[in-house]
């Protein structure tokens, strides 16, 4: 079927994080869409209402099929029932993989700029935060090698946190990018977790490689976390999946989320999970193309209203980095411009010391709404406010 992504859908008075505003400010930030799920989702829910039981569920060998076909199919990535694990969330993945592979005080790593929950549950978890700026080189990030095994020299580094495509530059990082890092990290025997929940928002040209298809021989080592809810627009309903190769290291994770008791999915969670696994990719498929549009729409308007905006290219997701430093020298200022104009983006700042003066904006929404808070951002830029 043909989906609809004009559609403008009212959001207020809903309890939306994203939408939280009494007056018409437009949120072009918190990272959910503003589209309505795939219809086949939509219709799985509705069947359990129907069904009018919510009882104590437990994930189906359908669930785990769908799961498993989905990642080979897509990447290659070969998983059996006894690679998944479930998690409410991949941040309390985040957390729970710091008790597995550190102690209290133990030194992990982090990119900078990176998705802010990184940085707060390394700090929140009593251990030692330590960051590696990324190298913007031709619009783009990399990952500088050399002051990653340096840093992780200097501080005897446990643990790397990866974020794959990551957040908020949206670089899909490449197989050979992926692997120079393993080796490093391998020398030093750093453990490596990869949140890879922007996976399938992978855009035209670009090939994302799991971290787990690289694991072979240091399977002991290594985790990644991802989940439907980027992918298809439901993280109202929290679930995620922790993937891991080697038994030892599965059942100590397993035993870690007992203590912890996170490690059951609602009946929802679970039922959403394999519909969109199962019957979501045509929705992915046109939801993505619209997505493409929408940042070709937002480039283009800023090279040709704001050029002294420097616009990173995502080759993942529907989020959009921007330096904004022409256009001030104090991050609640910029932050505060541009509320003024009743339109919100992300403050670049909380994603680290290289976010100083750099904006996150999200693109999916309707044209029309993307349309009207580009030109809220020029005025708040031209001096129209």
């Amino acid at each position: 079927m043909q989906y609809n992504f004009d559609e403008t859908i009212d959001r207020r008075d809903t309890g939306s994080v994203k939408w939280h505003y009494s007056d018409d400010t437009i949120p072009l930030w918190v990272a959910d869409m503003d589209f309505k799920a795939a219809l086949p989702i939509l219709d799985s829910v509705q069947r359990v209402v129907d069904h009018g039981i919510l009882g104590y569920t437990k994930p189906t060998d359908a669930l785990y099929d769908a799961i498993i076909n989905w990642h080979s199919n897509r990447y290659g990535l070969d998983l059996t029932q006894d690679n998944i694990l479930f998690s409410p969330g991949v941040v309390p993945s985040l957390a729970l993989m710091m008790q597995i592979f550190t102690e209290t005080g133990d030194a992990v790593l982090v990119n900078d700029p990176i998705y802010t929950p990184f940085m707060t549950k390394v700090k929140q978890n009593k251990r030692t935060l330590v960051m590696s700026a990324l190298k913007e080189v031709d619009g783009k990030y990399q990952l500088d090698l050399k002051d990653i095994e340096a840093k992780i020299i200097e501080h005897k580094v446990k643990l790397y946190l990866l974020c794959n495509p990551h957040n908020p530059g949206g670089r899909v990082w490449t197989r050979d990018e992926l692997e120079a890092l393993l080796m490093i990290c391998k020398k030093h025997d750093v453990a490596i977790v990869s949140d890879e929940i922007h996976q399938d928002l992978t855009l035209s040209g670009h090939t994302f490689t799991p971290f787990l298809t690289l694991a072979e021989g240091y399977a002991h080592k290594v985790v990644s976390l991802t989940s439907m809810t980027k992918t298809f627009n439901v993280a109202g309903i929290k679930g995620s999946m922790i993937f891991a190769k080697d038994e030892t290291l599965l059942k100590k994770i397993s035993q870690q989320q007992n203590l912890n008791d996170e490690y059951e999915l609602n009946l929802f969670a679970y039922t959403v999970m394999q519909s969109a696994y199962e019957h979501g990719g045509e929705w992915l498929e046109q939801v993505l193309a619209y997505i493409e549009k929408n940042i070709e729409i937002t480039i283009d308007f800023l090279v040709g209203h704001l050029p002294d905006i420097k616009v990173m290219r995502p080759e993942a997701s529907y989020l959009i980095w921007l330096d904004c430093s022409a256009y001030a020298q104090d991050d609640q200022a910029l932050y505060d411009k541009l509320r003024a104009a009743k339109v919100e983006l992300n403050s670049g700042i909380k994603y680290g010391r290289e976010g100083h003066l750099k904006m996150r904006i999200n693109v999916a929404c309707p044209e029309a709404l993307l349309r009207e808070g580009l030109n809220r951002v020029y005025a708040a830029f031209s001096g129209g406010v």
